[in-house]
């Protein structure tokens, strides 16, 4: 699975990316005529991103990430200033290439797996050109 594009979220001056929320639950199985509504609003940016300047956000081309719920044409939030470690999802460059993956990291060394049977996991070899370029902190997975 590879990136497709990468976007960098520009800093957010005076206008803040704000939506109107409906605050409350919704019945994902029986609809409940009882539901608390609001009208408050909010802030995505500081809903979505912790740190501006390390933010990008990254399409994903492929589908070797399915099971994690990462879907081919989604867009990764990914976040530079996160320390990886073992378990994050990452983007990684290997030997030049970059790839979306989850990060293991154990007594056998680094490896690079996915999340769909039919993909191989990636084991960093110990004179790969390796780097971990930033952490995936929110799919934006399209629904339609």
């Amino acid at each position: 699975m590879g990136i497709d594009r990468i976007l960098q979220c520009a800093p957010i001056t005076s206008a803040k990316a704000v939506v109107a929320a409906a605050l409350g639950r919704v019945s994902a199985g029986y609809p409940s005529p009882a539901q608390d509504y609001s009208d408050s609003k909010i802030d995505l940016s500081e809903m979505l991103i912790r740190d501006q300047v390390s933010t990008f956000i990254v399409r994903v081309s492929g589908e070797s990430m399915r099971n994690a719920g990462i879907s081919d044409g989604d867009e990764l939030i990914v976040d530079r200033s996160v320390e990886p470690h073992d378990g994050h999802v990452v983007i990684a460059v290997i030997d030049g290439e970059m790839t979306v993956k989850r990060l293991s990291i154990g007594p056998t060394g680094v490896v690079l797996k996915a999340e769909n049977p039919d993909y191989p996991d990636l084991h960093v070899a110990e004179l790969s050109d390796f780097r971990i370029w930033g952490v995936a902190t929110t799919c934006l997975h399209h629904l339609n």
